[in-house]
Formats: structure tokens, C-alpha cells, sequence
């Protein structure tokens, strides 16, 4: 009998991720493909959709090209092994308008770090109520949402719009292009706001009807559920395998840490930082987002910062050293970054500020601070911004039991212990930290498990460390949060004139 592998990809903002899982959860085979993000105007950010299927191919024939029938396997896994299913995620929510066909017409909009549809909000808000869209949705409509950049498009490129028949985002279109079913995830059209019903669990007709008129939004299924089948073989993956749905990076990432159960805090080190906190029922905030669950029955209050390794790329690559370097450095320069406080909004910020036009700032620097002053004051921001999320779970309602730590940001242990000193909580580091993808193989072994259960990923992937906060740093944070929570308040008009300065002429304010 042959033994049942699970080849699963992700798409995020920075790179695609494929990994291929063996049937007990072990990591037999990682990959990754680099991407960039195109930024055709000030707060714009977009993707060619055709990069995601090109880049799921590549990894598919790095990861399973000698587990075709009559190829010679490597040594690194076992004779008899197959593919036996297929996982996909992606960031989100996004925006992939197609035609009927599902070939793209125009660049797919990216989620929250995309700030283009100031306008739609404020519009859609006068129109349908800023309140009754909180109450309805779960979250107010900011540069997150997917409704309001629909409508930026039909406003700005009618003619694009004219021909715009289905919506995709990255997790859905991978499992359009290998099975060519047409559906998106429960928890993903809850990030469309306001065109989700969370109540009915289905879309709000009158909103469609409003806000994006002649789409044809695709049928819901939960995130473990199957898509479909490969319609041809790829590589080692046979025509005919499941695919599972699908759904957004930060919930796929979630799933592969078992941050599933209320009282549990998935924290995504990435290229932005996510934060995912799982509710026994809806919970409301006007800052952060109210979402169903990757899980039927699950509830989510959610926040993401636009940045946090963006910012450390950026050091990164202004300096021009290297990762080890610069954690070597931060770390010497030790907690409070020798009086540096920086504010991480390079990209505006999403939760719980939801300012599109905030921006960094680095403050108290001298000609003795070094770059490794900066790097720490960096991540020292990303550790605060962390702390004003969970302050604002925790205000409207959230429990936080348990903080689960994943994604790249893990490996080392100097980012995440800042993030516990800042914050006071401890966090459990998992064994495998490989993120969204892993998530996504979790789901799709759900497929071929029997009856149909979702895998125990407790057991797949159990903890490996615990990152306790440090007492004596416990003042001294306090004091420094105390005055990054002043900062941005302080220096708000400042940055507000200078990102109006560098808006595009005729842009919308």
C-alpha cells in the first residue's frame, strides 16, 4: 500500500513556500521561490497572479518531480511514497478580479498593506453606516477589507470592471488552476466586508448587489474542505488528488500550531506581523477584525501591523549586513535600543490604528547610536505595536490563554523575547515553525484521514520551547511603551501632511 504524502503551498507577500509532509506530519522536503510585490503608485501594491501558478509548478517538480511513477526516488524518502493529497494558502484578503474563464484582468490588489480605497471606505461607510456595517460584519471597513477595492476598481477602471466576472484571492486561484473549481473559504469571504453575511454564514445579496454588481461570487466551502481534483498529473502529484479549499496565510498559519481553541493567540513573525485570537463567540471591535474561523463553528478576533519584517529587510539592506550580523548588534545594544523609539508604520498601519497614513519614525537618535541601535529599536517597536493589539483584544472582550509563536521570525530567540518582555506573556515556540504551508498539508491530510477528521496537529507538531518574559525588563518596558503609545499621537500631523505631500496629484484624501 502506498504511503500518503501531502504536498501543500503557500503565497505570501515576499515568496511562495511548498513543503512536502509525511503521514505522521514529518517535513520530508522545503522549497521556496522569492517574489517581489510591484508598487505602481503611493499606497498601491500588486501581484501578477500568473507568478502564483508559475511559482506552485516550480515547487511542485522541486518537491515530487521523482515521485512520478518510474522515476528513481531520492534517498530522503521512502520508496512507496505518493502524493496523496494537496494543500494552498495565501495572504489575504486580495483581490483577483477575471473573466468567466478565470484568465486575470488586471493585477491582483493585495490585502491590507494595498491603502488605495481611502476613498471607497469613507463612501461605502455614508452609505450603509459605518455602524451597521461593524454590527452586520464583524469589522469596520479600513485598507483591509475587499468590498471597498472592488469598488475602487469599477470607480477607476470601468472598463476592467465591465468585463470582471469572478473573484479570486491567491489560495483560491492556485485551486482553480489545478482543479478548476470555482469556490472560496468561509473565513476568506469574511475579510470581504461588507459583502459576508457572518450570521447566515453566506453572501449579503443587497451589498453585492451594491458594492459589486454583475460579480458572480464563488460558492463557500470551509477551509479543510475538498475543492476538487487535480485535473492533470504535475510532477509527482497524480491527476485525480484532492485539493483542498483553501484559506488566508495567517489562519493556515494558525492551523499548523493548533492555535484553534478559545484562549489561544496565534503571533505570525513575518513580513508583516499577524495576530490571531480564537473566541468562543463573535466578538466586535471597531480597530480590529471580527472573523468566522477556518473551522466551522470557530470565531476569530484578528489584527495584523502592515509591517514588522519589512522593517528589519529594509535595515537589512540599507546596511548592507547580514541577519546574523545585525541580531548580533541589537542584542549588544541591548533593551531599550540605547534610547532609540521608533514607530513601525512604514507602510501606514493597519490594526489597531487603521491609519493608511501613518508613517515611521525613528526618535532620540545621536551620532553615537549604530546600526545595531536601529535594529533593535526595530524590532523593540514591532514587540510594542504587538502589546497595543493584544491590549485592544483583550478590551473588547478576548481571553488570551495561550500565545503560540510562528513563522520566520522564530528562528533565533532574540525577536521573540523581546516580544514576551514587552508584553508580559510567554510564548510557546512549536517544534516546526515552517508556517502557512505546513498549515495547509495539516488540511489536506484531513482529506484521506478516515472519515474525513482533521489531523491531531498537537501531535504532529508539539512544543519545543517556551520564551518567558523577564521580570526585571518589565519597568523599563512599561515606561517605553508608555511613551510609544505617545509618539504617534504627537506626530500625527506632521506625517499626515508628508503622506498627503507624496500622494499622487488628483488622489483622494
Amino acid at each position: 500500500m502506498p504511503t500518503g504524502a501531502f504536498l501543500a503551498v503557500d503565497v505570501g507577500t515576499s515568496s511562495s513556500k511548498g513543503v512536502l509532509v509525511g503521514p505522521t506530519g514529518e517535513i520530508l522536503r522545503t522549497a521556496t521561490r522569492a517574489h517581489d510585490v510591484d508598487r505602481p503608485a503611493p499606497g498601491h501594491v500588486e501581484m501578477d497572479a500568473e507568478t502564483w501558478w508559475s511559482e506552485l509548478r516550480d515547487l511542485a517538480h522541486e518537491l515530487t518531480a521523482d515521485l512520478a511513477p518510474g522515476v528513481q526516488h531520492r534517498a530522503d524518502v521512502p520508496g512507496d511514497l505518493e502524493v496523496a493529497a494537496v494543500g494552498v494558502s495565501g495572504m489575504g484578503p486580495c483581490v483577483l478580479l477575471t473573466d468567466e474563464a478565470g484568465t486575470p484582468l488586471r493585477p491582483t490588489i493585495l490585502y491590507g498593506v494595498d491603502t488605495r480605497a481611502t476613498a471607497q471606505v469613507a463612501r461605502l461607510d455614508a452609505e450603509l453606516g459605518r455602524h451597521a456595517i461593524l454590527e452586520s460584519c464583524g469589522s469596520a471597513l479600513s485598507s483591509q477589507a475587499a468590498g471597498p477595492k472592488i469598488a475602487w476598481v469599477r470607480e477607476h477602471e470601468p472598463d476592467v470592471y465591465a468585463r470582471a466576472r469572478r473573484l479570486f484571492m491567491p489560495a483560491s486561484y492556485l485551486a482553480f488552476r489545478l482543479t478548476g473549481e470555482y469556490v472560496l473559504d468561509h473565513h476568506s469571504a469574511s475579510q470581504c466586508t461588507p459583502l459576508y453575511d457572518p450570521a447566515a454564514l453566506g453572501w449579503h445579496p443587497g451589498r453585492v448587489d451594491h458594492v459589486a454588481p454583475g460579480l458572480e461570487l464563488p460558492p463557500l466551502r470551509w477551509a479543510g474542505d475538498a475543492a476538487g481534483r487535480t485535473r492533470e498529473a504535475l510532477a509527482g502529484v497524480p491527476a485525480g488528488t484532492p485539493v483542498i479549499t483553501g484559506t488566508i496565510d495567517a489562519w493556515s498559519e494558525a492551523v499548523s500550531v493548533d492555535a484553534r481553541h478559545p484562549g489561544d493567540l496565534m503571533l505570525m513573525y513575518g513580513t508583516t506581523m499577524f495576530l490571531v485570537a480564537t473566541v468562543p463567540a463573535p466578538l466586535r471591535s471597531p480597530t480590529l477584525w471580527g472573523t468566522v474561523g477556518a473551522f466551522p463553528g470557530t470565531h476569530n478576533l484578528a489584527g495584523g501591523m502592515a509591517t514588522s519584517g519589512a522593517v528589519t529587510a529594509w535595515l537589512r539592506d540599507l546596511t548592507g549586513a547580514d541577519y546574523p550580523e545585525l541580531l548580533a548588534e541589537a542584542a549588544a545594544s541591548g533593551p531599550g535600543a540605547r534610547g532609540l523609539l521608533m514607530l513601525p508604520y512604514f507602510a501606514g498601519e493597519r490594526t489597531p490604528v487603521q491609519d493608511p497614513d501613518a508613517r515611521g519614525a525613528v526618535v532620540g537618535l545621536t551620532l553615537a547610536h549604530t546600526r545595531g541601535d536601529l535594529y533593535r529599536a526595530a524590532l523593540e517597536a514591532t514587540a510594542f505595536g504587538v502589546r497595543h493589539n493584544i491590549e485592544t483584544m483583550c478590551d473588547a472582550g478576548a481571553t488570551i490563554d495561550r500565545v503560540i509563536a510562528v513563522g520566520g521570525g522564530t528562528q533565533g530567540d532574540l525577536w521573540t523575547q523581546i516580544v514576551s518582555d514587552v508584553t508580559g506573556l510567554p510564548q510557546v515556540v512549536p517544534t516546526r515553525t515552517v508556517g502557512a504551508s505546513y498549515g495547509a498539508a495539516a488540511l489536506a491530510a484531513g482529506l484521506v484521514s478516515p472519515g474525513g477528521r482533521a489531523v491531531d496537529v498537537s501531535a504532529w507538531n508539539p512544543p519545543a520551547a517556551v520564551r518567558e518574559p523577564n521580570p526585571s525588563l518589565r519597568a523599563l518596558y512599561d515606561e517605553r511603551y508608555r511613551l510609544y503609545r505617545d509618539l504617534y499621537p504627537a506626530s500625527l500631523d506632521v506625517v499626515h501632511a508628508l503622506a498627503r505631500q507624496r500622494r499622487p496629484e488628483g488622489a483622494a484624501s
